[in-house]
């Protein structure tokens, strides 16, 4: 049996893609799903993932619904990505960007307290 969907809510995975938020200017916390906020903060600790395929999915989610290919947050996503499966060097001036970013749209009052 098949479920569903509204146009304007469509979903790859368990992770809802709400077509007429794409692409905001402005990201609330409060819209971002429980499991994208805590990949987003993942990738700002001390011990990120490993799994490339779990910050793909934080990539995904941030590209749609924050500034597409400009977001920070999908920017440090590829990036670590990328640090994931060539064992290169990740790009600290993004990751700085990335980490003011989360502080611009209310993940926590400072950098230090998403490390």
């Amino acid at each position: 049996m098949s479920q569903q969907q509204q146009s304007n809510d469509v979903s790859i995975d368990a992770i809802p893609v709400d077509v007429a938020n794409s692409q905001s200017t402005r990201v609330e916390p409060e819209d971002v799903p429980e499991e994208i906020r805590s990949i987003t903060q993942a990738l700002a600790s001390e011990q990120p993932p490993t799994n490339p395929l779990v910050a793909l999915k934080a990539a995904r989610w941030w590209y749609i619904h924050g500034k597409g290919g400009t977001d920070p947050v999908f920017q440090w996503a590829i990036e670590w990505t990328r640090h994931l499966a060539t064992d290169r060097p990740s790009d600290v001036d993004q990751f700085d960007s990335f980490l003011d970013y989360l502080v611009t749209v209310g993940f926590a009052d400072a950098k230090q307290a998403l490390r």
